[in-house]
């Protein structure tokens, strides 16, 4: 692969008088908007981004009528190995890329999987990805959770998605079945943190970041329920933890699920799929948010994987052949 060409980004904008006397960080970030506040304090203090020429610490206060320049290379972002692996694209242009991703699909590198990820896979389809933060992923699914993400191929479309997540604005909604009959729909508003002594868990916990999800009924069975859940925050493992603390876990979830629970006089065809299912039970089946460039809503949508429309035909000829 040949090697990529780093991104050259040369500004320049005047302060307006009605930003003067403010720090120069706090200014910088209105005056170029397209780019985060870190990333723009970390070019501050490289000399990157100056004020009439001179170098200045992001505290420092600029005055009205001063003239900042910025003139900036955009870094590659880590010593990742781009992978010819198999991507389910379902949308793509010059600024995002939408996939639905399969289970036993890592996103990012980390411990134990250095390769062979969602990354990997990114930076071999769009090799400029190497020029933006995490190759352009703003929002995670877990490595068995399947469904569409979206991928910013640019610096500003990475920003503009970032703001967007942070003000809820983009609508992620998952189908999932879980253990035990839900009765109603409902929201539940519990902060998500490291559990106390599991560090590879999460858990509801009064220090935790906030978190909401809203969960509707689309179909009961005799002990199961399939569900539909929107996510107005973003938490790790958010889904899998909330219902399973409102008593309602994932099924097949390998960390939150707790015991089985079989309806009585089942199939064994049922209760071994429900012993055997490899994955927790999770999609994200909507995606809609506002394109970074254009600003026209958009929306998708994944079918749900076979794994997931079988284990729903098995629960319906459970329950039809115990009715009446």
């Amino acid at each position: 692969m040949s090697p990529i060409e780093k991104q050259l980004i040369q500004l320049s904008a005047e302060v307006p008088s009605e930003l003067g006397g403010q720090r120069l960080d706090q200014v910088a970030a209105q005056v170029f908007p397209d780019y985060s506040r870190s990333r723009l304090s970390s070019w501050i203090k490289d000399g990157r981004l100056t004020v009439d020429g001179a170098v200045l610490r992001p505290r420092d206060i600029v005055h009205g009528g001063s003239r900042l320049s910025l003139e900036a290379e955009q870094e590659a972002q880590g010593e990742w190995l781009a992978q010819d692996i198999e991507l389910n694209i379902v949308y793509e242009d010059e600024h995002i890329l939408v996939l639905d991703k399969p289970a036993g699909l890592v996103v990012h590198p980390a411990a134990g999987h250095q390769d062979g990820t969602l990354l990997n896979a990114l930076l071999h389809h769009v090799p400029e990805l190497v020029n933006v933060p995490r190759a352009g992923i703003v929002h995670r699914l877990d490595k068995d959770t399947t469904g569409l993400m979206v991928v910013a191929k640019t610096l500003i479309a990475q920003t503009r998605l970032v703001e967007q997540l942070q003000a809820r604005s983009v609508s992620r909604i998952y189908e999932a079945i879980v253990i035990g009959v839900i009765t109603a729909g409902g929201t539940i508003d519990a902060p998500i943190g490291r559990h106390g002594t599991q560090r590879q868990k999460m858990a509801v916990t009064e220090g935790g970041k906030p978190a909401v999800s809203h969960y509707r009924v689309l179909e009961r069975f005799r002990s199961h329920t399939h569900t539909r859940v929107k996510l107005e925050t973003g938490r790790t493992h958010q889904i899998r933890v909330h219902m399973a603390h409102v008593g309602y876990p994932l099924v097949g979830d390998p960390v939150y699920a707790g015991r089985f629970r079989i309806p009585p006089a089942a199939s064994q065809t049922l209760v071994q799929e429900l012993k055997s299912f490899p994955r927790q039970a999770l999609h994200a089946r909507f995606l809609e948010l506002d394109h970074p460039a254009t600003g026209q809503r958009m929306k998708w949508e994944s079918p749900l994987p076979d794994d997931f429309v079988w284990l729903l035909t098995l629960l319906r000829q459970d329950r039809d052949a115990f009715v009446g």
